[in-house]
């Protein structure tokens, strides 16, 4: 039984990660690759950090959208001419905007969007703060208040009747 278990738990192990594998596969197809493997190597570095503008949360590398391809070749021939890395990204960013880049620079235009997620929970830990305060200040101040006469007899008529249970 244990070895039917074991087996049955490297089959699945082994299925996932062939399902992982095809999952990250490239979309690069071969009539697309250059022949000069360093010259490839930087193309693919490039096309990791371009965004596809169709499918959006996608690098152009891994999209299977005609314009994900249209760009991917469009780097190819950029690196082939003999651009630089940097030379191919400007060119880029200059023809569709800066949204092609999967990861945004940073500057005065992008300010809000690096800044933003920082501000906002600081923000929220600020509200925290204030609003822990303000409760155990209210909750001071309840027990600093003196009992109203219908809280002082029941408080005695407790007290009577634990005097008496005992």
């Amino acid at each position: 039984m244990r070895f039917a278990t074991r087996s049955l738990g490297r089959a699945v192990v082994l299925s996932a990660a062939v399902v992982s594998l095809i999952a990250t596969s490239y979309a690069v197809e071969p009539d697309e690759r250059l022949a000069d493997a360093a010259l490839e190597a930087r193309a693919r570095t490039i096309s990791a950090e371009l965004r596809c503008l169709v499918c959006q949360n996608q690098s152009i590398d891994d999209s299977n959208a005609p314009l994900a391809r249209d760009l991917r070749v469009l780097v190819r021939e950029r690196l082939s001419a003999g651009s630089s890395d940097t030379d191919v990204m400007r060119y880029i960013v200059e023809r569709y905007g800066e949204f092609v880049l999967l990861r945004p620079r940073f500057g005065l235009h992008t300010l809000l969007l690096w800044l933003g997620p920082m501000a906002l929970l600081a923000g929220v830990v600020s509200m925290l703060v204030r609003r822990s305060r303000s409760q155990r200040s209210a909750a001071a101040s309840d027990l600093e208040r003196p009992l109203t006469e219908d809280e002082q007899r029941r408080l005695d008529q407790i007290l009577a009747a634990d005097k008496s249970a005992r």
